[in-house]
């Protein structure tokens, strides 16, 4: 019986992209990847970003989340950009992520269509709703 070792850092280095540069969002060292579960049981890859480094965000999937000390995660607020201006659906996740106390953004890029992304949305929503019922009133939109 033989034996072969592969070599798969040239794939994990290729997955390990942000899906960020899909888009043509400038990807820096401060970018990182995180994989959130919706109720289906799927995965979603989601590029973070810290609430002040965000870059402008074209119409996508958004989490707003609180890092701790300690690295623990606590998402705050799941949502869409809707607006075709980038800048104005950045504006909205300042806003909204400094009033929750959010500290990170996570923006999920892959969904390319409205009902994609409504899809992403719901499904995320529905999986981490023990951490979203914590939400106030006035930041539900």
């Amino acid at each position: 019986m033989a034996a072969q070792i592969l070599t798969l850092a040239h794939t994990a280095e290729r997955r390990a992209l942000p899906p960020a540069a899909a888009v043509g969002i400038a990807i820096d060292d401060a970018a990182r990847c995180q994989l959130w579960r919706g109720v289906s049981g799927r995965r979603y890859v989601h590029t973070v970003y810290s609430l002040i480094e965000c870059p402008p965000v074209p119409k996508a999937t958004y989490l707003l989340v609180r890092r701790k000390d300690n690295g623990s995660r606590q998402v705050l607020h799941i949502a869409s950009g809707e607006n075709s201006a980038p800048t104005l659906n950045l504006a909205r996740i300042r806003q909204l992520g400094a009033s929750l106390g959010a500290n990170e953004v996570h923006v999920h890029f892959l969904a390319e269509t409205e009902s994609q992304r409504r899809l992403v949305t719901c499904d995320l929503r529905a999986g981490l709703f023990g951490s979203l019922s914590a939400e106030p009133a006035r930041a539900r939109c």
